[in-house]
């Protein structure tokens, strides 16, 4: 119940954060391919290639969870969509 989001776009609390999730529902071809994983404490770092259908180029995200007592009880992301031509040959990931 005390669960503290810091993405602008979504409340605090245990209920917008299930809700948030039962959201991508309307999306059913959307996936999150997992990248890389990281862990330094009591945070978890994810690394995603999150798309909504497979025309979508999607976005890279990176969700920044805190863990307490084997529950999340913080979360914040940094989002980056990704563009239909690099100024370099690198990937996002």
């Amino acid at each position: 119940p005390d669960y503290i989001q810091h993405n602008p776009g979504i409340p605090d609390g245990r209920q917008a954060f299930t809700s948030g999730i039962a959201g991508l529902k309307k999306f059913p071809q959307s996936k999150a391919e997992l990248k890389h994983i990281g862990a330094d404490g009591d945070l978890v770092f994810i690394h995603n290639h999150i798309t909504l259908d497979a025309a979508d180029r999607g976005q890279a995200v990176v969700d920044i969870f805190r863990v307490k007592d084997g529950k999340i009880v913080e979360h914040g992301d940094v989002i980056q969509d990704i563009p239909e031509k690099a100024e370099n040959n690198n990937t996002m990931f």
